[in-house]
């Protein structure tokens, strides 16, 4: 699968709040690694983030560019609120193996109403 198809596959699964079926799309030792937060190791691990995420907020990533290179996949997104981002995917054998996002915490936690930690 190349790596862009597998980022719009992500894309359907986020938008469905399907943390079981995301983390089925990452290699057993990956790493996500969102610029705001601490890198999340693990399938299992991703899994429970996604889960707590979903939870917590909902959320809709509309893809606005999706570019592929080799094995990585780059995603330029927006949200319905307004909040924009953009994530790196490196893809190896058909699963994400590291995911590094950009996006403003501060304004999502503003935007889903979250506390704003110390």
């Amino acid at each position: 699968m190349s790596p862009k198809v597998l980022v719009k596959q992500w894309i359907e699964f986020f938008n469905q709040g399907n943390a079981q079926a995301l983390a089925l799309l990452y290699h057993e030792d990956a790493i996500n690694h969102q610029v705001a937060n601490e890198p999340v190791k693990g399938r299992d691990a991703i899994h429970e983030m996604f889960s707590l995420e979903f939870a917590n907020a909902e959320m809709t990533c509309i893809p606005e560019n999706l570019f592929e290179d080799g094995e990585w996949a780059i995603l330029e997104w927006k949200d319905p609120l307004g909040l924009r981002g953009c994530g790196f995917f490196h893809i190896v054998e058909g699963k994400i193996k590291f995911q590094r996002g950009y996006w403003d915490k501060l304004s999502f936690l503003r935007l889903h109403d979250l506390p704003i930690p110390d």
